[in-house]
Formats: structure tokens, C-alpha cells, sequence
């Protein structure tokens, strides 16, 4: 572990229990598999009831991360307050903007995720929104990349982006997937109007599922031999757009 993520960082049962109880936000919590001390069953059920997730893994995997008597369990502290979805929406609306935000759809490097972040503060984006699971650590790494950005801009961390995909056409909010499986440009869709822009991972791009969903799918136009941007890169290209049509 670097210095940087051992700030993150917290180890032990009761040390992981009282930081819940404190109101800590946990970014990621690793519990070791086939743990059956009282302690340990005391912290499955603070998790239950703040709705804490966590992963089981094996010992080996937390011996990697440190040496130190971690007890069984490490967890990782983010670095921001998440705020709320409905919350988010509600106050765009209440100060008469129109809504624009940013879907993550496992954007798993730190790096992308901060730079993401950046750009979209730079923007004027009201919000983000990544999953609970298979999302990049929103980490004192997330926090350098974003240079602070990540200290404005509102992070949402949702259970199920189905949910919320679904609840942000609701509230009059029009989804669109940045996706090269599309014959239609980015400049061709119409901004002027609430959006929220999915971008999905550099792997596969976004998922088939949330593809279904959305209401309108936008490519980025490739004219080199490489057929495809960095996340980031793509997401900054996406947010402006939005911004010229709307200046």
C-alpha cells in the first residue's frame, strides 16, 4: 500500500464497526470469508442496518493490502459526502438550471473517474452518478486526479442504475448513451433540454441493458485508424457539447 491509500484506509472489527456507527462513508469493505467471531457477527449487522456493502474475500487478499493486525476486515473511507439522487434532481430544478449530469457505468480506474470528474466541474455538471458495485474508489487518488474537483461537484452512489435511469426520465430528464453502436453524431441530439449522458467502460462500453433504456443513442465521430477515446476523454468532448448548444 502507498501512503495515500493508507489514509483511506482503516482496519480492525471495532475500528471498522465505530466508523459506520460514526457516520464514516466506506467506499469499499473487505471482510474475510468463513469469519464466526462475535465481533465479526456484530459487524454484519451494522452493515444490514446502515446498508453498508461488503465483500468477502480471502485472508491473502487482505494480508496483500497490510501487515498490520487487520483482524479480518479492511475498509476503505471515501473521500467525499455522497449526496442523493432525488436531492440532486430537486435543487437543479429549484434554482432554475437545466439539468445535466453525468452516468457511470463501471468506470473502474481512478484516474478516468477523477479526470471525469474534473472536466464535468469545469462544465457546470450538477452531479454524477456510479454504481455501488464495480465503480472506481472515489479515494485520496480519485481526489488529486479531479484536482479537488471532487470537492464540488455532487457524487451520487446508487444500488441500481436501472432505478435511476428510470427515475431520471420521471422527473423529465432525457438519458443518453455515448456509444460508438450508433449511426447517430453526438451533434445531431438536442441538448437544449434536461440530460443525463451514460458513458460506459473502455472494455465494452455501456451496458446492453441500460441501451435499451435510454432514450436517445449519440457516437462520437472517428475519423483515425483507433476506434475508440479514452472515457474521459470522451466524456469532456460530451459535457462541452452540451454547453455549446446551450450557450
Amino acid at each position: 500500500m502507498n501512503s495515500k491509500e493508507s489514509k483511506d484506509m482503516i482496519f480492525g472489527t471495532r475500528a471498522v464497526i465505530e466508523s459506520i456507527q460514526a457516520g464514516k462513508t466506506l467506499d469499499k469493505l473487505l471482510i474475510q470469508r468463513n469469519l464466526q467471531s462475535d465481533l465479526s457477527k456484530e459487524l454484519l449487522a451494522v452493515c444490514k442496518e446502515k446498508n453498508v456493502h461488503y465483500s468477502k474475500v480471502p485472508v491473502e487478499t487482505l494480508n496483500r493490502i497490510t501487515r498490520k493486525n487487520h483482524q479480518g476486515v479492511v475498509g476503505f473511507i471515501s473521500s467525499v459526502h455522497y449526496a442523493t439522487l432525488e436531492n440532486i434532481v430537486a435543487g437543479t430544478y429549484e434554482k432554475g438550471a437545466i439539468p445535466l449530469l453525468l452516468i457511470l457505468d463501471r468506470i473502474t480506474d481512478v484516474r478516468n473517474f477523477g479526470a471525469i470528474a474534473r472536466s464535468a466541474e469545469c462544465a457546470g455538471v450538477h452531479g454524477i452518478v456510479i454504481p455501488t458495485l464495480g465503480s472506481a474508489a472515489v479515494n485520496s487518488d480519485a481526489m488529486k486526479t479531479s484536482a479537488g474537483a471532487l470537492n464540488y461537484i455532487p457524487i451520487c452512489r446508487e444500488d441500481n442504475l436501472k432505478t435511476s435511469i428510470k427515475y431520471l426520465q420521471e422527473s423529465g430528464i432525457q438519458v443518453v448513451a455515448c456509444t460508438e453502436k450508433t449511426e447517430e453524431l453526438l451533434y445531431g441530439a438536442d441538448f437544449s433540454q434536461p440530460t443525463a449522458i451514460v458513458l460506459g467502460s473502455e472494455e465494452d462500453g455501456v451496458s446492453p441493458e441500460y441501451l435499451k433504456m435510454v432514450d436517445a443513442k449519440v457516437a462520437i465521430p472517428m475519423n483515425g485508424q483507433i476506434g475508440s477515446l479514452n472515457v474521459s476523454v470522451s466524456a469532456g468532448i460530451a459535457v462541452y457539447e452540451v454547453i455549446r448548444q446551450r450557450g
